[in-house]
This record gives structure tokens, sequence and C-alpha cells, in this order.
């Protein structure tokens, strides 16, 4: 099994809000195998996501590897209220980006 991309492994990569000052992301994968091989590789942790995204570790309110659902979930404080001046992304939809071309093991 060699390198493959997250965008290559998931399912599904995807952002949206989840209130007025959180976005929150989904990364779920076709079946456990997958899931777990991604879990394992330690590629989505708390700490790379906050180094994709260039934001503080405090921002990221939550972090779950969500067994049931062979999926990985995680939510972000956004540094502006959805919708105010200067908000580019209003759904929160246009987030993912740095996810899909990170190399998994």
């Amino acid at each position: 099994m060699g390198k493959a991309r997250l965008s290559e492994l998931a399912t599904t990569i995807r952002s949206k809000n989840a209130g007025v000052n959180q976005i929150t992301f989904d990364v779920i994968f076709p079946d456990r195998e997958t899931y777990r091989r991604v879990v394992r590789s330690q590629v989505l942790t708390r700490a790379s996501v906050a180094r994709y995204f260039g934001i503080p570790p405090e921002r990221i309110s939550d972090f779950v590897e969500f067994d049931v659902a062979n999926a990985i979930k995680f939510t972000i404080y956004r540094l502006r209220p959805g919708g105010s001046p200067g908000d580019w992304d209003i759904l929160g939809c246009q987030q993912y980006g740095p996810l899909l071309e990170i190399e998994v093991d």
C-alpha cells in the first residue's frame, strides 16, 4: 500500500457552518479499513489540523475520531461571526481545501 492523498481515500471531505461562530469539518471514509489507516497515520490530529489551517490550536473547539461512522470530525472557531462584514464564506462550505492534498502512508 503506497501513499495516497486524503481526497483519494475519503468519500466525503466537507466543511459547513456549526452556528454563527464555528465551522465544522467532516472527513468520512468508505470503510473501517481505510478509516483506521488514516487514524493510524496520525496525519489528522488536533495539532496537524492547526498547522494545515495556520491557526493556533485553541481555535479548534472539538476533534473527534468517530469510529461508528468511519469519520474524523473537527470544529474551529471563526475569526468573525458568519455573515458579518469581512466574512467571505458565509456558509463555511469553502474551508476544507487544505485537507485535500494531505498525503497518507
